[in-house]
């Protein structure tokens, strides 16, 4: 048995929260740190039937990527699905803390995770948060969003969007119009990343994939770069992964289990 805090010291010691955007709420949000627990289960999203799932189970810690509490709440009541999924979760003696923004900006972050995925390599951060990395011990070199890598060999556009359906199980992409140019340098941000596209380009990337990008941001490509919007769920559903890897490498022996719910909210017709 560990406790809650220590299994969460686990994931902050690769990225802290002090790393968490402005507008962010990473860590413990709900229950007691110092209780004891013998698993985790690990998700993208906290829902209702994730909840539902740790109860069936026996967990009493569950670990997302996307905070349950983002902004202040005024009552906490069952007539709405974030007061229901706290009520359960205190009823069951079950905590549920969120590592967002903390490890979208860590190098061995969220990032890295789908880089990897995508077979990059020569990987450095894309947009550094250079007073933040100057107070960085010699262990860790860069924080900051996204990243940027290159494919070991070019491929055609038309390669490089089959390769990111294959890679990220994804039935349809969002992308800008095709340039006729092969992709070999690519830039990546899980998530939300339209505040990118710019270093991207400055990058001198042959291609950006990342999600949430409105109609006018495809305009950005302007002619100098293939933007690709690849999903949110999609961009960022090996977190969880990521997450147990972390834990896994800290106490091998500790149980840790990725939720069999998928949290994905965007269904496709394809």
């Amino acid at each position: 048995m560990n406790k809650v805090s220590e299994i969460l010291s686990y994931l902050t010691d690769v990225a802290p929260i002090s790393w968490q955007e402005s507008y962010d709420n990473c860590g413990l949000l709900v229950g007691d740190a110092n209780a004891l627990v013998d698993k985790v289960l690990l998700t993208l999203d906290v829902t209702e039937k994730v909840i539902d799932e740790a109860i069936a189970n026996s967990f009493h810690l569950v670990v997302s990527h996307h905070p349950l509490i983002f902004k202040g709440l005024k009552n906490i009541l069952v007539d709405d699905t974030t007061g229901r999924i706290i009520t359960k979760a205190i009823k069951n003696d079950i905590a549920i803390a969120a590592m967002h923004t903390n490890i979208d900006n860590s190098f061995y972050g969220v990032n890295r995770a789908l880089a990897e995925k995508l077979a990059l390599n020569d990987l450095n951060i894309l947009h550094l948060n250079n007073s933040a990395t100057q107070q960085l011990s010699d262990s860790v070199t860069q924080i900051g969003s996204g990243m940027i890598g290159e494919l070991e060999n070019e491929m055609s556009e038309l390669e490089f969007l089959k390769l990111i359906k294959e890679r990220l199980n994804i039935p349809s992409l969002r992308h800008s119009c095709l340039l006729g140019k092969n992709i070999k340098k690519v830039a990546i941000c899980g998530g939300s990343g339209s505040f990118l596209i710019n270093d991207a380009k400055q990058c001198k990337a042959d291609a950006y994939i990342t999600a949430d990008l409105k109609y006018h941001d495809f305009f950005e490509a302007d002619n100098e770069i293939l933007i690709v919007d690849a999903g949110h769920f999609e961009t960022e559903q090996f977190t969880k992964q990521l997450f147990a890897d972390i834990i896994l490498k800290k106490n091998p022996k500790f149980a840790v289990q990725i939720s069999e719910v998928n949290t994905n909210s965007v269904n496709y017709f394809v």
